[in-house]
Parts: structure tokens; sequence; C-alpha cells
């Protein structure tokens, strides 16, 4: 059988806080590892009031969702009403665990909310700065410098993938694409989220995923990804510490276990890139793409 990666993200205050813990237990239980891709930097969740008005899908997306029951009502006031906390900041010990662990630990963001926001039109001097207190802020948290970038939101430009080359990552793992390849400027691996997110199978959204099907009860959405893993090849699943780390922690755990007893080997990016053999990869240019189930493009 193939192998499933398990790409962790951390997105939030709320997420790190509670929502890791309920992972790291729940990946402790089924003897298997993930990538950790940390938000480093403060919690502005709350700005993500400007997109309600600008951007309909993001309302919509919300309402689906019922985003107060995966982040906290708290989080929804963050940078605005109430200041922004730091997020893995706020929690050394907590980062410190996930690598004792075991678990590969990577960078995701500075500002999450800002990068999804208003990347587009900030200038390469604000991303330059936006990767230096981040990376900065994990290297005071691990030790060491992060080998891994994964875009917040899957949103990446030219400009971007130039800046990182400063960086010396050894991976990305910024796109929805179907398959890993390697950038073409900067030559460099990508490993992608090629499975939909838990969220965007959710019976409650007026959106069909994969094949126009609508899951009606919760149990198909386990089942739906884990026909998509049992092909015998190599996924990665997109995974968020305020969703399997709360109100799908269940239906994360039922996936797990029907991939296990498939014979599904269950690692992080770290053992997916292991396996690859990049010779024979494709070597292209990203796009952008508006996804099934999403408010905004993501690069695929």
């Amino acid at each position: 059988m193939g192998m499933l990666g398990l790409k962790i993200d951390v997105d939030t205050y709320w997420g790190m806080r509670n929502g890791v813990p309920r992972l790291l237990r729940t990946l402790r239980d089924f003897h298997v590892q993930g990538t950790f891709f940390l938000s480093i930097g403060p919690d502005n969740s709350g700005r993500a009031v400007l997109q309600l008005i600008k951007n309909p899908r993001f309302l919509k997306k919300m309402m689906r969702t019922k985003a107060a029951s995966l982040y906290g009502w708290k989080t929804a006031f963050y940078g605005t009403l109430l200041s922004a906390p730091m997020i893995a900041l706020s929690f050394p010990d907590l980062v410190f665990q996930i690598m004792d662990e075991g678990h590969e630990v990577q960078f995701h963001a500075w500002d999450h909310r800002r990068w999804q926001d208003e990347l587009t039109v900030k200038s390469e001097r604000w991303i330059e700065q936006w990767f230096d207190a981040g990376i900065s802020g994990f290297e005071k948290l691990t030790g060491r410098k992060p080998t891994a970038f994964g875009a917040p939101s899957w949103l990446i430009d030219d400009r971007v993938l130039q800046i990182i080359q400063k960086y010396h990552f050894e991976y990305l793992s910024c796109t929805r694409a179907k398959a890993p390849f390697i950038h073409d400027n900067p030559v460099i691996l990508e490993i992608p989220s090629d499975l939909p997110c838990f969220e965007e199978l959710d019976p409650r959204k007026d959106v069909a995923i994969l094949s126009n099907m609508i899951s009606d009860d919760p149990r198909k959405d386990v089942a739906i990804l884990s026909n998509m893993i049992s092909d015998g090849g190599n996924h990665v699943l997109p995974v968020h510490a305020e969703v399997e780390g709360g109100i799908f922690e269940e239906k994360f755990r039922e996936l797990l276990k029907t991939a296990l007893a498939g014979g599904v080997k269950i690692t992080g990016l770290d053992g997916m890139k292991a396996g690859l053999d990049v010779r024979h990869l494709t070597r292209r240019k990203h796009r952008m793409e508006l996804l099934p189930g999403r408010h905004s493009p993501c690069a695929v």
C-alpha cells in the first residue's frame, strides 16, 4: 500500500492551545507521526471581518463551517477588539513536546491572517520582513532554522518564490497540486496537499466536492477520503489543529483507523520526502486555481 502524509497547520492561538494537544494525543494513540507547520507570531484572526465585506465566498464559508465552533468566539476579535496574542511563541513547552514526541516541525507563518488577506498588495520588503520575523521566532522556539515552508492558505506568487531562496529550504508544501513536482524558479521540491480538507467534505456545505458528490452522512466523509487513500498511491492530507484537533477529532481518528487497517503507512512530510525520487518529478511553474469549497484561489 501507499503512504499518507499528515501536513498539520496551526493557524490560530486557539488551535495551538487547544487543538495541538488533542492532535498529539490522537497521533500518540495511533503510533503515527505528522509534520506540524506552525504559525509563530500574532493571531490577527479578527481582521477577517474585512473579508466578510470584500468576499461573499468567505462569508459563505464561515457560515457553512460554523467558524465559532472551529475557532472559538475570542478568536473572532483578535487583532481588532482584542489584542493579538502570539501563537507558537506563547507555547514554547508545547513546541518542545511536539518535537520530543518525534514529529517534524516546520514554518507556516509569522502573521497568517495578513499574509492570507494582504500578500498580493504588499511589497517585497514586507514579505522579507515577514519571513525574517517568523524564522527568527521559529529558531528561538526550536533552536534551529526551518527546512521547509508551507504557505498560509496555499497562497504564493513569483516574488515569494524568489525571496525564499535566501532561507535555503529543502522543500515547500505550498500548493494543492495532485502530485509532487519541482518548482521551475527557484528549483525546489514541492510536496503538495493533494487530498481535500475534512471541512471541504462537510455535509452542511452546498458545494459539491469530488465528482459532484455531497456527503449527507458524516461517515461518508471518512469513506470518501479512505477510498482515495486506498488506491495504493502516496497522498498528503491537509490537517488543521482547529479542525481535526476540534470538532472533527472523531472523524480524523476514524480515518487514521481505516487507513492503518488498510495497510497505509502514515508519516510526516519528511517521510514522504525520503520516499521520493526527484529525478522523475515534473519541473513546472505553479498556477492559481479556485478549488471547490475554498473562498479564494490556491496554488496548484
